[in-house]
């Protein structure tokens, strides 16, 4: 699972896709909220805002 912002979505759809050989579901965290998961604020390769979930 990796939260990114939209510059790094590509690189978290080729390394998912290298570590589980199945391609990902990406979720718009601007439009989706979970009740038992908050995700991180920042992109984890960058300081950018996280916006996709790649999963």
């Amino acid at each position: 699972m990796y939260c990114v912002c939209r510059e790094h979505v590509e690189l978290a759809i080729d390394k998912f896709v290298d570590e589980y050989e199945d391609a990902p579901d990406l979720v718009n965290l601007q439009t989706t909220t979970f009740s038992a998961w908050h995700p991180p604020e920042h992109c984890e390769w960058c300081g950018n805002k996280v916006e996709i979930l790649v999963v």
